[in-house]
């Protein structure tokens, strides 16, 4: 029997990564696992712990701390969903508010926190049978990975996602304030020192701007279909 792929999926914020992740997860049986909520929950740790001033990280103190965060993917009884927990706390919901969104791309900029969120990355996918998205999965996380997936939209298209998806959560803003928010993102991912957000070395290109949820998932299958006779 084939050992389970291991699928590694980058791209830029709200581009539709993680939704795409989701679905390919649930279409192949495998687990989903969302890095960028990772840096998100350290990002709510850092907020709750009072160890922000004037919307950045204080680096040194935080590092500090990493040793008592622990963070683990749990399945829900219910929903049979996977939670992520923050010290055995649910924080699913909480790691999407905007005060979080604000602060993330600064903590992904720490490279202690990079080392501890990937080593947890690894151990979780060492297996295969997973599916996960982030900024450097493919380049740093997985760089063997059998399947790699790059996905990016356009700037606007990627804006109105994410402010469809704020209010949806009854989080509106202004449609400026998140493309805002998103070109500041990209800007800090992709020119970042330590593992910067980029293509990796055999990904599939997939510009999801006039795909739909659909459309998106069946253009990936065709490439793990083609990938798998060759």
């Amino acid at each position: 029997m084939k050992k389970p792929l291991t699928i590694a999926i980058d791209g830029y914020a709200s581009s539709g990564k993680s939704t795409l992740a989701k679905d390919l997860a649930a279409k192949l049986g495998y687990i989903f696992i969302d890095s960028g909520a990772m840096y998100r929950a350290i990002a709510l740790f850092a907020m709750e712990q009072d160890l922000v001033h004037e919307g950045q990280p204080k680096t040194t103190e935080l590092i500090e701390r990493l040793s008592t965060i622990d963070l683990a993917f749990q399945r829900h009884p219910e929903t049979n969903s996977l939670t992520l927990t923050l010290n055995g706390e649910d924080i699913s919901q909480k790691i999407r508010s905007k005060a979080v969104s604000a602060l993330v791309s600064s903590i992904a900029l720490i490279a202690e926190v990079r080392t501890k969120l990937v080593e947890l990355q690894r151990a979780i996918g060492e297996k295969g049978g997973v599916v996960m998205d982030g900024r450097d999965i493919g380049t740093v996380v997985f760089p063997k990975a059998e399947i790699k997936i790059f996905v990016t939209a356009n700037l606007s298209v990627r804006a109105s996602r994410r402010q469809k998806e704020l209010v949806s959560k009854e989080l509106s803003t202004g449609l400026e304030e998140v493309q805002q928010n998103l070109e500041h993102r990209d800007l800090i991912d992709t020119t970042r020192e330590n593992s910067p957000l980029k293509q990796a070395e055999g990904a599939l290109l997939l510009d999801t701007t006039n795909h739909t949820r659909e459309s998106q998932l069946e253009a990936v299958m065709k490439f793990i279909e083609n990938h798998s006779t060759c």
